[in-house]
């Protein structure tokens, strides 16, 4: 398994329409925070977001979050502080 790819080290703040979502786990989409296919063969899988109403969440960019998809600050650590 790889680990991810930073995308940012700050967190993506966006508001989710009801249905499924995939949060990018592996940091190789073009498509950030969320999932474009990028992660065959990395190991890193992308996580399932379903949300029943409109519903805005800070996704984590890092890919380094102890909670995911959410951000934690994980970022924080990886920025030097």
């Amino acid at each position: 398994m790889e680990a991810p790819r930073i995308c940012d080290t700050k967190h993506r703040t966006v508001e989710l329409e009801p249905g499924v979502h995939w949060w990018c786990s592996c940091g190789l989409s073009g498509h950030q925070p969320f999932c474009d296919g990028s992660h065959k063969g990395t190991g890193l899988p992308p996580q399932k977001i379903v949300v029943d109403k409109p519903t805005v969440v800070c996704l984590c960019n890092c890919k380094h979050t102890k909670t995911p998809p959410y951000c934690d600050g994980s970022h924080a650590e990886l920025a030097g502080g």
